[in-house]
């Protein structure tokens, strides 16, 4: 679902990125009143859990792949703000350091995975879970069941911006400056990507983690859901804290497993490099001309696509990848924690002494 640099139009890409300026600003105010002081480490968690499952590709029917992105899951579990912050972190460090995802189309990326992803799912997690408790089954359901439509409605988005982009952007004789991809092509093409194999993906992952921490970690559970019943009073007491242990079992077993991703053969939709369209499928001779400009015009990655330049060792890269990510991920979160933290102090010292 990571759109590179070159397919879609500079203009979309300033709109997306100034609509996402706001959101950004928001979501850092919103997630210092959301996640406490002592959650602070639950941010950086959620980064690297969103960058490290996002490493995970899926082969897909028509020779493509997909990805769960994890959006959903932090939302429900820290709120939809603070996935706002946490993914748009991961998306970056992925475009700036991995070239994963373009750096001119970050706004697109973070508008759809980091925006409209969370806030969807939700939605419709808010909806599903009315009137249940903390350990009901219906929640864990519910909770899936967000995951999945979380993801394919930034799908969709993903689809309509590709799809809109050979009938906004084309040279007077109708050949397309970016994107040859038109809605009749993009929207099924990302609908069959992620309501059979990544949307499932999804599904499993939030629904899973959700009926686990249900049994072990309710606390954790907890932090979003201020006011919910507990119905099982043996799970933990409430006054306990959420034990991270296990979080960083998780993530450190996440990039042990992480070459798995580069069994799936391909790549995403709309992810090939202009070199490998196939023109003549979309009625073209030549490489739409903005699309070849603005393609790889993030020339500073320190390891693209997870790898080394030579292409030796791609499963040694690809560890490697998943370890520097984690950790800049996380680090970018905890500096971002402690910017909001000192802000906040010398906004409430301002107004005390005025």
């Amino acid at each position: 679902m990571h759109i590179p640099d070159g397919y879609l139009s500079p203009t979309t890409c300033a709109v997306a990125g100034a609509a996402m300026l706001p959101v950004i600003g928001t979501a850092c105010a919103k997630t210092k009143e959301v996640v406490k002081d002592r959650h602070a480490p639950l941010l950086a968690l959620g980064a690297a859990f969103s960058f490290m499952v996002m490493m995970f590709n899926i082969p897909i029917p028509d020779g493509t792949t997909g990805h769960a992105v994890g959006a959903v899951l932090i939302a429900i579990l820290l709120g939809p703000w603070a996935a706002v912050v946490c993914v748009t972190v991961a998306l970056a460090i992925q475009a700036l350091f991995f070239g994963d995802g373009g750096v001119l189309a970050l706004g697109a990326n973070a508008f759809n995975m980091a925006f409209v992803m969370p806030f969807a799912g939700y939605g419709i997690y808010r909806l599903l879970t009315q009137n249940t408790s903390l350990t009901s089954r219906r929640r864990a359901l519910a909770a899936g069941i967000s995951g999945f439509v979380g993801i394919n409605a930034a799908a969709l988005c993903a689809a309509i911006e590709f799809g809109l982009q050979p009938t906004l952007f084309h040279s007077a004789n109708g050949t397309p400056l970016y994107a040859p991809f038109h809605l009749s092509q993009t929207i099924p093409a990302m609908a069959l990507a992620h309501l059979a194999i990544a949307g499932v993906a999804e599904l499993i992952i939030t629904l899973g983690v959700v009926a686990y921490l249900q049994r072990a970690n309710l606390p954790l559970l907890r932090i979003n859901h201020p006011g919910v019943v507990d119905t099982d009073e043996e799970l933990a007491p409430t006054r306990r804290r959420p034990a991270l242990r296990w979080a960083f079992v998780g993530i450190t077993t996440m990039i042990v497993l992480s070459p798995l991703g580069l069994l799936a053969p391909g790549t995403a939709y709309g992810e090939d490099t202009p070199g490998e369209l196939d023109l003549g499928k979309y009625g073209l001779n030549a490489i739409p001309s903005g699309l070849d400009k603005y393609n790889g015009f993030w020339k500073h990655a320190l390891l693209p696509d997870y790898g080394f330049s030579s292409g030796s060792h791609a499963n040694l890269a690809y560890v490697l990848s998943a370890i520097f990510g984690a950790l800049v991920v996380g680090g970018v979160i905890f500096v971002l924690v402690a910017a909001i933290r000192a802000l906040t102090r010398r906004t409430e010292a301002q107004a005390e002494a005025a």
